[in-house]
Parts: structure tokens; C-alpha cells; sequence
């Protein structure tokens, strides 16, 4: 047996990926996990995601049950004191809004963030013994410790990590599963070279002993270059065990051209052969690798796994279906627009705060619209895009490009920055139904993002349905058949 067919046993061909803010979802991952594929859930603000949910009165009861499973007791009972509804919010009521994060969070912020991740987990995970992962964004540095650990509480099998580079990451992975105090060193822009700013969580002071043992799920790093790939092999902090290599036709966040950057009419970047990943270079380091960017048909499975792939990443044909997160009138949106063959896709290099590219499906009512976009008020109550910079003074301050422009330019940014930025934030949340209720009566207007396949899940509603399930994208890759519920994965 090689080393390529060795590295593929008990590892999924399938790798559902972990979109946006709640559109992978517990449901989601749940479905993909118990048909014997890796479901991943979004990291991505879920203490946002938890108390929103609790306030909307937490109908069918998940919410709840997982807090009462959860370790940090104390934690879990002041959450649902604080958040739950039980009736749920009196029409146009604002959600009430945790903290914001910053270098010091707070314990409440802190606890909130453990227990919304192990929660999402845990539901995923709940009553099967299938693999699942999380995503998380490295651009996104201040909830990270709070959010691994909340989610190896509940088991997680996978950490997937990509929009930066996450070399840190697997020696911290390493040492939370042997409770020990973990640090993470945030990006601080005008900081020197000499100036180190840490945030830092010690994970035995919110479990008293006996604490339950912590296993150190597999980590594979999202790229979209070899180069990339060979510096987080070679100089990260623990072991990488493998990666998911994004092409450009994948949702959300893409890399940025390499070279000097060219914007064509539509105001997308313009990419050329450089930007195309080597995967032959991948393939050299040894480790797994899964290929991303619409993949999601059973002829490209074939073709990755010809390059040396273990399998692929499929993100938006589930983001459509019907376990996903994004509201059923958004999906319906998209799926008639794929029907019509009227799909508008905009990889906007403007729209998101951190300044990569940014994939945005056209959709009436949506910020995609400009007159839409144009009228919403600017704010910045959620954060999680926020950049930490040293202050005049030397102290650190946080400020974002979307939000308002003579808050961002009095903190020392340029007004250029502010230029066509979108409220991510705002907008993922609104796209899964928990959009914050604003002064006018009206909801934040939702973003959508998909990748490239978004102009062919028409072929799933073939016949007429109106909708399709998770079980509906596996069976079209024509997998072969095994066992619901993987191996969950070891790493001695």
C-alpha cells in the first residue's frame, strides 16, 4: 500500500464546508456527519448566533439542551437567565447584544463564547458517532482560544482554519487537550516589531477537578497556494495534519491576486496563472488534502482524487439546502435565479473590512442591491472584523472600515478605507434570520455569499421540487457506500 492510499483510510472523501456566520449549522454538519462525511459547523460568531436564538424563544428546545449538557455549569444557567425568551421577542425588539471582544473581554464574554461553541458541537455531534468539524477565521484572533476550547469540550474531531495564517494554532490545540494555559499573539496595526500583544485563557479555571479528559482534534489549514502550504507544514507552531486547498471559485473570502492588484470593470479582482495552486507541490509535503471550489459534482471528486487528493470541499450546494441556516426565502431566491440561469455572483473587492475579495450573490432586498446597501444606517455593534491599532497615546484601539466614516477616520484610518465596505457582521446574520431590528422599523439587510456552483444547484430541484436536503448533494457524488458515522479520528 503507498503512503497516498494510507493517508486516506478512515479520513472523509467529503468535506462540508463551514460557511458563513450559521449557515453551516448544527443541523447541517449533523446531516453530513451521520451519512459518514466530516459536517463542519461556522465558529464564526456564534455567541451572537446562541443568544439570538434564545431570545426568538428557542422553539424547539436545542438551545436549552445543550446548555444543560454543557461542563461550565454556572455559565450555561446565567446565559439562559439573561438571554432566553421564553415567548420570544415582541415584534421589532432589538436582540439584546453581548460585548464586544477587545483584548480584555470579559469572563461573561469569555464563558459566553466557550459555551456557544461547545454547544454547537455538541448538537452536532448529539447521538451519532460520526466526525465533525469547526471553521474559523484566522482574521478573526480574538474569540479563537474561547472558541477551541468550547468546542473540544464537546469533542470535535476537525479544526479547519483559513483567512490568514494560522501557524499558532496546532501547538495550542496541543495544549488545551492537556488543560494547560494557552496564548494567542494578536495582529496590532502601527505596533513595532518589539511590542507583543497577547490574548491568553487558562482552561482549568472554568472547569473545576475532576475534569473530563480533552482529545486534540486533527487540524488542517485552508489555503489557496503551495507556497502557503509549505510555511504552515514546515514552520507552524504543532503538527498541521493536512489541508483543504481553496481555488478560486469558492465562496466567502478568497485570497487576494498575487502581484499588483487590477480591478476589471465590475470592480472584481483579476486573477491570472499565478494564482493557481500547485498541487503538485502540495502533494509532495505528505499530508492529506482536500480540493475546494466547485467541486461538488462526482467527475470532479474523480479528477481530485487523480491529482492526489484524499477528497473535495463542498460549501454551496449545502448552503442551499434545506439543513443550512440561510432563510428559506433566500434559498428559494437562489435556486430560482439558478433555474432561470440569471445568477449574478460579484466577487466585490471592496465589500469586506479585512480587504480580501469577497463573493456576493445578487438578490433582491439584499445589500447586494446599491439602493439598498446606500440607505442602511452605519454601525458597528458586533465587531468581529474589527482591527486593533496603537492609539496616538500608545494604548490600543479597534476600528473597522465599515463602520461609520467619521468614526473610522477620527481613529486614524483613511476615508479611502471606508469605500464601498458592507457590514458583514450585520449582513451574515440577517442572511440566517437573525438580523438586528434598526430604528426604522426594517431589519439589517442581508448578505449572501456562495461560490461559483451557485449557477448549478438547479440541478438538484430537478422535476420540480422546490427544495433539496443534505442527503440529495452526497448522493450525486456517487460515493460509495459506508457505514453512517466515521471512525472518529485518532492522533497517536
Amino acid at each position: 500500500m503507498d503512503r497516498s492510499t494510507e493517508l486516506r483510510l478512515d479520513l472523509p472523501s467529503i468535506i462540508q464546508g463551514g460557511m458563513g456566520i450559521g449557515v453551516s449549522n448544527w443541523k447541517l454538519a449533523r446531516a453530513v456527519s451521520t451519512a459518514g462525511q466530516l459536517g463542519v459547523v461556522s465558529g464564526t460568531a456564534l455567541n451572537s448566533v446562541l443568544v439570538r436564538r434564545l431570545q426568538d424563544g428557542d422553539v424547539d428546545g436545542s438551545m436549552r439542551r445543550a446548555l444543560a449538557a454543557c461542563p461550565l455549569r454556572e455559565a450555561s444557567a446565567r446565559i439562559l437567565n439573561r438571554f432566553w425568551l421564553e415567548d420570544g421577542r415582541p415584534k421589532g425588539q432589538p436582540y439584546r447584544l453581548s460585548s464586544l471582544y477587545t483584548l480584555e473581554s470579559s469572563l461573561d464574554l469569555t464563558e459566553l463564547t466557550i459555551v456557544a461553541n461547545f454547544a454547537e458541537v455538541f448538537l452536532a455531534k448529539e447521538g451519532h458517532a460520526g466526525i465533525v468539524g469547526i471553521n474559523l477565521l484566522e482574521k478573526i484572533q480574538l474569540p479563537t482560544l474561547a472558541s477551541l476550547f468550547g468546542a473540544m469540550l464537546a469533542g470535535v474531531d476537525y479544526v479547519l482554519m483559513g483567512a490568514g495564517i494560522p501557524r499558532m494554532i496546532p501547538a495550542i490545540l496541543d495544549a488545551l487537550s492537556s488543560w494547560q494555559k494557552v496564548s494567542l499573539r494578536i495582529a496590532v496595526e502601527g505596533a513595532d516589531a518589539t511590542r507583543e500583544e497577547n490574548v491568553e485563557l487558562d482552561p482549568s479555571a472554568f472547569i473545576a477537578e475532576p475534569r473530563p479528559p480533552l482529545r486534540r482534534p486533527k487540524f488542517l489549514a485552508i489555503v489557496s497556494s503551495s507556497t502557503l502550504a509549505l510555511t504552515l507544514a514546515r514552520k507552524s507552531s504543532g503538527r498541521v495534519d493536512g489541508f483543504v486547498v481553496e481555488g478560486l471559485a469558492a465562496g466567502g473570502h478568497n485570497a487576494p491576486p498575487r502581484g499588483p492588484l487590477q480591478i476589471n470593470a465590475r470592480g472584481e479582482p483579476v486573477y491570472g496563472p499565478r494564482d493557481v495552486p500547485d498541487l503538485k507541490a502540495i502533494r509532495a509535503l505528505g499530508l492529506p488534502f482536500w480540493l475546494a471550489g466547485a467541486y461538488a459534482r462526482p467527475e470532479m471528486l474523480q479528477e481530485a482524487l487523480a491529482a492526489g487528493a484524499t477528497g473535495v470541499q463542498i460549501g454551496t450546494a449545502f448552503a442551499f439546502c434545506e439543513e443550512s441556516g440561510l432563510t428559506a426565502e433566500l434559498k428559494a431566491a437562489a435556486l430560482r435565479h439558478s433555474v432561470a440561469g440569471t445568477v449574478d455572483l460579484l466577487t466585490d473587492a471592496r465589500a469586506s473590512p479585512t480587504g480580501m475579495p469577497f463573493k456576493i450573490v445578487s438578490i433582491a432586498g439584499t445589500a447586494s442591491d446599491p439602493l439598498v446597501s446606500a440607505q442602511r444606517r452605519r454601525g458597528c455593534d458586533l465587531g468581529y472584523l474589527r482591527q486593533a491599532y496603537v492609539r496616538a497615546d500608545g494604548t490600543v484601539g479597534y476600528r473597522c472600515p465599515a463602520e461609520p466614516e467619521a468614526d473610522f477616520v477620527r481613529k486614524g484610518g483613511a476615508l479611502s478605507d471606508t469605500l464601498g465596505r458592507k457590514c458583514l457582521c450585520n449582513g451574515l446574520l440577517a442572511a440566517i434570520g437573525l438580523g438586528q431590528h434598526v430604528d426604522n422599523g426594517g431589519v439589517e439587510p442581508a448578505v449572501v455569499t456562495a461560490g461559483e456552483d451557485v449557477a448549478d444547484i438547479k440541478r438538484f430541484v430537478a422535476g420540480g421540487r422546490s427544495s433539496y436536503a443534505a442527503r440529495d448533494v452526497l448522493a450525486s457524488m456517487a460515493l460509495p457506500a459506508r457505514s453512517p458515522g466515521l471512525p472518529v479520528a485518532t492522533t497517536s
